[in-house]
């Protein structure tokens, strides 16, 4: 009997020392797994707000879509946060390189831009409207440029494409292509387009001088605008300006026409202040978009995401 006893007590030893030895065991396998799971788990919002240093990359001071980042910042209370002002370009090469080295980036953004094309990209949602609609991209000139060159008038109420055609030209550019030739290779290639734009228009002469902001959205379209001009026989100039000046000299009948008019949003505030100064032509784009973007790879969807610092 004592040595069943004896018999089962060992056996009863080595059946719970084998049972801690597997609780233990599964503790670790499982405290190990939690490790890798944290490390495989996304940046939450709070790290991806430090991760930027609660700095919105941003473009000119004077655009709309950088005042919209600065209305969105106190719409949103993030206390501590900063639009940072630089240039188009500036905010492209900031992204690309954040991109190529996997780091949280967040910009200010808009559509049409190669960038979209690129890389994997997307918009932060905006409850709270702060950046506004669905834009259209519009046609302006002084006053009395109608009367004193109707064919370039009519050829500009004409102009008219899409988001495509205009990406596909600032992609050209941007893989090193200069904006005149990017512009004349687009427009032997769409001849049928450029006939929509063209029809009734008579050859002109004289000089025309268009203005434009430095985003890569309108260097494209006035380059285009600005060699179907020039085949038309006009002698054309492009001048690249700030936004408020752009929309001063057109207003000032100091140059003749614009075709990088964003409404109702980016332009909005300048728009009112000169419109009765200017011949709003018409829509020349639509499908225009403005807001923050961030890479896909970045975990957050909103910027109601972000936290105050």
């Amino acid at each position: 009997m004592d040595d069943l006893l004896t018999t089962g007590l060992k056996r009863f030893g080595l059946v719970a020392g084998l049972s801690l030895s597997l609780v233990i065991a599964g503790c670790s396998s499982d405290d190990g797994k939690k490790e890798e799971d944290n490390a495989d788990k996304p940046e939450t919002t709070a790290s991806v707000s430090e991760a930027v240093n609660y700095t919105i990359t941003g473009i000119e001071p004077g655009a709309g879509v950088f005042k919209a980042a600065e209305n969105a910042v106190d719409e949103y209370e993030l206390e501590g946060w900063n639009v940072q002002a630089s240039s188009s370009g500036a905010m492209a090469t900031a992204l690309g390189e954040a991109v190529k080295n996997e780091e949280p980036i967040i910009v200010t953004g808009w559509t049409p831009h190669w960038k979209f094309a690129k890389y994997d990209l997307k918009y932060l949602e905006d409850p709270k409207g702060v950046f506004g609609d669905v834009e259209t991209i519009n046609t302006m000139t002084r006053k009395g440029f109608k009367d004193d060159n109707p064919n370039a008038y009519k050829l500009l109420e004409q102009f008219e494409w899409t988001t495509d055609d205009m990406e596909a030209v600032m992609a050209e550019i941007e893989e090193g292509t200069s904006p005149a030739e990017a512009a004349t290779n687009w427009v032997e290639a769409n001849e049928e387009k450029v006939a929509t734009w063209t029809e009734g228009v008579e050859e002109g002469t004289g000089e025309i001088e268009l203005v434009y902001v430095e985003w890569d959205s309108e260097i494209s379209s006035t380059n285009v605008v600005g060699k179907v001009l020039e085949d038309l026989g006009y002698t054309v100039t492009l001048t690249p300006l700030d936004n408020a000046i752009m929309w001063q000299a057109i207003a000032g009948g100091e140059a003749d026409a614009m075709v990088a008019a964003w409404l109702p949003a980016t332009h909005g505030d300048l728009y009112e202040q000169f419109k009765d100064d200017i011949d709003n032509v018409g829509v020349n784009l639509t499908g225009a978009k403005i807001g923050l973007v961030v890479p896909t790879y970045v975990d957050i969807d909103s910027i109601e995401d972000l936290e105050a610092k």
